[in-house]
């Protein structure tokens, strides 16, 4: 038995996560006494809508509905499929789509339904943490590649090797793009529908940000990209535009083998979604919407209070095209982006993300989440600018 006890090598390369860590120290500062103010982590604070937990509860009421589902509501599927055609003007048939318990979990579990070990995959650097994680627990192996401010942090297709890219079965990407808050042209999209297409790689799309999109901009669909279809599936979440997180919404849509690769797997380790939680995400797609883009407007504002707050008092942070975050580079003096965010913690008892949680080229800046209220979030700002930590 290892020092580590009785544990998979499946689970070798993966990080305890920086969450607990920093969660620690913020309750530790607090303790003496301290306001924090808590951008750390991207749970929204906005309240899901009135008519999806009537839904929820009035379901979750009824004793009949504790059973096995066994399979997704047919007519959920097809709600998905009319949304999409009606939102992003991208036509998915229903048995193109499968549920699943959160992209969090779904992304596992689509590697688990698609990949043999040893396959490579192409993963962003910096990179949402279960990008990494879902390849290694499959038993294959990640390719980097790296995401450069200079790049508009988008992929550089070009700089692929060609070695890598006939050896590789799929690539990870995702636009509007948690951490690095940029959005992608549809002239990339297209760019790398033919470069999945030259080496037969299949494209797995993350588009958990299409709601939360900057400055007069609507955000899209990878599937509604002339082909698309025919090399790749996205996934996509209930959680952000809803404020659903705990309830585990999400779907993968895309190409039907795939599809219904992942929905074989998923009846070997599951037996549905409970089904509250479906009629929950039926009402919320075909119920009114208008919440959804007064919510982008208020994420907006707090995007401006933040990103123009801290650029007023000399921290030339750009503005977020999307998400519901701020990535920011590091101040001159500081060797490490956690080494800032302990220094920010300690003396303006603001509490960020290191960029280092998210890959090595994440190192030299921070991730703020713009879960705070626009005058809450100034308050903020001044905390930084009174404890002197942005001149070292």
């Amino acid at each position: 038995m290892s020092d580590n006890g009785l544990r998979s090598h499946r689970l070798d390369g993966l990080k305890q996560g920086i969450f607990a860590e920093l969660t620690a120290k913020k309750e530790e500062v607090e303790r003496s006494g301290r306001k924090i103010y808590n951008l750390f982590v991207g749970t929204p604070d906005f309240l899901p809508s009135e008519h999806i937990v009537k839904t929820l509860s009035e379901a979750a009421a009824d004793p009949l509905n504790y059973k096995y589902t066994l399979k997704d509501m047919d007519e959920l599927s097809v709600a998905v499929s009319k949304y999409y055609k009606k939102r992003f003007e991208a036509d998915i048939e229903p048995d193109c789509i499968a549920l699943v318990n959160g992209t969090q979990r779904g992304m596992p579990d689509l590697m688990m339904a698609i990949m043999d070990p040893d396959d490579l995959v192409l993963v962003p650097d910096p990179g949402y943490p279960v990008f990494e994680a879902a390849v290694r627990l499959c038993g294959a192996k990640p390719y980097y590649y790296t995401l450069k401010e200079e790049n508009s942090f988008l992929p550089v297709l070009s700089e692929i090797p060609e070695e890598i890219a006939y050896r590789a079965k799929a690539m990870v990407v995702s636009y509007p793009y948690n951490p690095v808050c940029r959005k992608a042209p549809k002239s990339f999209y297209e760019e790398l529908i033919a470069f999945a297409k030259k080496y037969d790689i299949f494209i797995i799309h993350d588009n958990a940000y299409s709601d939360i999109v900057f400055d007069g901009e609507k955000g899209g669909s990878f599937l509604a990209i002339d082909g698309a279809k025919d090399v790749g599936g996205e996934f996509f979440s209930l959680s952000k535009s809803f404020n659903v997180t705990g309830a585990r919404i999400s779907f993968f849509l895309g190409r039907k083998d795939v599809v219904s690769s992942l929905k074989l797997y998923l009846s070997q380790v599951d037996f549905g979604t409970f089904l509250p939680v479906q009629k929950a995400a039926l009402a919320a797609l075909t119920g009114p919407l208008d919440g959804v883009e007064k919510q982008r407007m208020l994420y907006q504002e707090r995007r401006d209070a933040l990103c123009q707050g801290l650029r007023n008092i000399g921290w030339n942070v750009p503005d977020s095209e999307g998400t519901m975050f701020v990535w920011a580079p590091i101040p001159e003096g500081y060797k490490t982006s956690r080494e800032f965010v302990g220094a920010m913690l300690e003396k303006a008892g603001v509490l960020c993300t290191p960029g280092e949680s998210f890959g090595p080229s994440g190192e030299g800046y921070v991730r703020f989440a713009l879960v705070l209220p626009p005058d809450v979030i100034a308050e903020a700002v001044e905390a930084i600018r009174v404890s002197g930590v942005l001149n070292r």
